[in-house]
């Protein structure tokens, strides 16, 4: 397990994905953001859904998912909807 396997939300699976596009610390990850970090994930990765999205933020802000804020939620739902469209 690497660092970011120590960050909720984030498995080895997932961290492995992460490392393949180049993200292999929390500091790149928050750089990158949830959104920039899912769309590098979804070229190398097209199941990559809206959950994954958001254990990005959550990853991000140090909290589980579920605990993300209504209104990040549905900034987050918007974007994935209009890059899925």
């Amino acid at each position: 397990m690497g660092e970011l396997s120590k960050l909720p939300n984030i498995g080895p699976v997932v961290e492995g994905q992460l490392e393949a596009v180049g993200i292999t610390t929390y500091e790149q990850l928050k750089e990158t953001g949830s959104k920039q970090a899912w769309l590098k994930i979804r070229e190398i990765d097209s199941s990559a859904c809206i959950h994954r999205l958001y254990s990005f933020e959550g990853a991000i802000r140090g909290i589980k998912k579920a605990q993300l804020p209504p209104d990040v939620k549905a900034e987050l739902k918007e974007f994935y909807q209009d890059v899925t469209k």
